[in-house]
């Protein structure tokens, strides 16, 4: 017997926050409820490398922790978007830059106990700034750009404030290991 969903009452509905309170049966029959899930799109982010090796950062305020964040570029995916196609938009928006070569590194979720989205990794290399940012209205981003060894000390102090961030840094240096 599966897992059944007895109820779904929406407490938010916002493009970016959806908050709902679920109900669900378990297979050997214990009624969960309430149970509360935040549904989100699912997003993308990269460690984006230029063609003189330096890693592209971005630095911004999140004001959920009240605070500046380096981070890799990403964001959300867009409806119709693929993965792909987002990640090579969104680092075009918020960096100028266009890559040549795109790995996948794979598809993670950050908290599937309370978050419903999926967070696309890539590493982008070969890139070049082609345009100016093209930021979202509340988007103020600063660029920073830094030689590989440098990210490595910024991971092993804790300077990325992301869990997500992290883990794309650690595929992408093992995919760098094997190429």
């Amino acid at each position: 017997m599966p897992f059944t969903i007895l109820s779904k009452e929406y407490i938010s509905n916002h493009q970016y926050f959806t908050a709902r309170k679920d109900s669900y049966k378990t297979p050997t029959g214990k009624i969960v409820d309430p149970y509360f899930v935040v549904e989100l799109p699912e997003c993308v982010l990269a460690l984006a490398i230029t063609k003189d090796n330096k890693v592209l950062l971005i630095e911004q305020y999140r004001h959920p922790i009240h605070d500046q964040s380096i981070e890799f570029p990403g964001g959300f995916i867009d409806k119709y978007e693929t993965p792909e196609t987002a990640i090579v938009r969104e680092l075009q928006e918020e960096t100028g830059y266009t890559f040549s070569t795109l790995h996948y590194l794979g598809k993670t979720y950050s908290n599937p106990g309370v978050l419903t989205n999926a967070t696309h990794l890539f590493m982008a290399t070969g890139g070049k700034k082609t345009t100016e940012q093209s930021l979202d209205a509340n988007e103020e981003i600063n660029i920073i750009l830094k030689p590989l060894e440098e990210v490595k000390e910024m991971v092993q102090t804790h300077q990325l404030k992301q869990c997500m961030h992290e883990l794309c840094y650690f595929r992408a240096i093992d995919l760098l290991n094997k190429l």
